[in-house]
């Protein structure tokens, strides 16, 4: 029997107002993230999703400043409490644009240079950048130079610069907004792999929760910088609320909704389009018998 899962991430009473701002852009925000979770933070432009992510790594409050109220505990360390450098060993952040992340003249260097500031021994930074690069699959690409290289190559550079870090907690703040949708589910299975094989933590931001949330297991939507919607991603995505808010609730789940209000039930919810064929083919089956 599976002993009971910590809490890797855990927020109470969070509110935030940037310095010069007149109304929080966070408030009173309380979530709990399991360890090993893969969760998908999602809601409207501006709704606070970035602002909450900035929390996660100390960013807010040591970097951006402002006003930040109630408590954020990461990996067991209290973010008010650790420095950015501190907390970077437990939480790693891959920007919307790879670009603001990359700045050396190789991969290689780029993957290093996390490590190399924490003073880390040369033949562990070896390792891990060897480690970080198989594991994005990008070893090919070690000697080129970041600028050079397509959206979708540029972002498993930058996952790998966090991976080398080895943190217990990944955050992707809309890694795929620049990608098409084929390089999107590329980066989507690269960190549902780091997930399920390394038991690393992933806060996914997204919109595409067509090709997302086939990975998720925990769906959190904020709007207007509060927390509306909290669960299991079936039950979020059927909710009315979602609709309400027009969270991009997956093409297969809003399937399912219009055949129930013309009196046609699926056997459980869908969340891809795989799914959705396969309970229509059971449907139909049943109707032949």
């Amino acid at each position: 029997m599976s002993g009971p899962k910590l809490a890797v991430i855990e927020a109470k009473g969070l509110t935030y107002a940037y310095p010069g701002g007149t109304r929080p852009s966070i408030e009173d925000i309380s979530i709990t993230i399991e360890s090993g979770e893969f969760v998908i933070l999602t809601g409207p432009s501006g709704c606070g999703k970035t602002t909450l992510c900035r929390c996660f790594n100390g960013l807010i409050p040591h970097f951006y400043g402002g006003k930040l109220e109630g408590d954020m505990v990461v990996a067991s360390l209290k973010v008010s409490e650790h420095p950015i450098y501190e907390l970077a060993r437990h939480v790693g952040l891959v920007f919307q644009n790879p670009e603001n992340q990359l700045f050396a003249l190789s991969v290689e260097k780029d993957v290093a240079f996390g490590l190399e500031n924490l003073g880390m021994p040369r033949d562990e930074i070896k390792k891990r950048v060897d480690w970080a690069l198989q594991m994005t699959d990008i070893e090919d690409l070690r000697e080129r130079a970041p600028n050079e290289l397509s959206g979708g190559q540029q972002q498993r550079v930058a996952i790998a610069c966090v991976l080398a870090m080895q943190p217990e907690v990944m955050v992707l703040d809309e890694p795929t907004s620049f990608l098409d949708p084929v390089g999107a589910q590329k980066i989507f299975e690269v960190v549902n792999d780091l997930n399920k094989k390394l038991g690393i933590t992933v806060v996914l931001v997204e919109h595409r929760l067509d090709l997302a949330s086939q990975y998720a297991n925990h769906v959190i939507v904020v709007d207007e910088g509060k927390i509306v919607l909290d669960g299991e991603p079936r039950e979020v995505f059927t909710s009315e609320t979602a609709r309400l808010i027009g969270v991009g609730i997956p093409k297969a789940t809003r399937l399912y909704q219009v055949l129930k209000e013309n009196g046609i039930r699926l056997s459980k919810v869908p969340v891809t389009s795989g799914e959705a064929s396969q309970l229509l083919q059971e449907v139909l089956r049943h109707n032949r018998g």
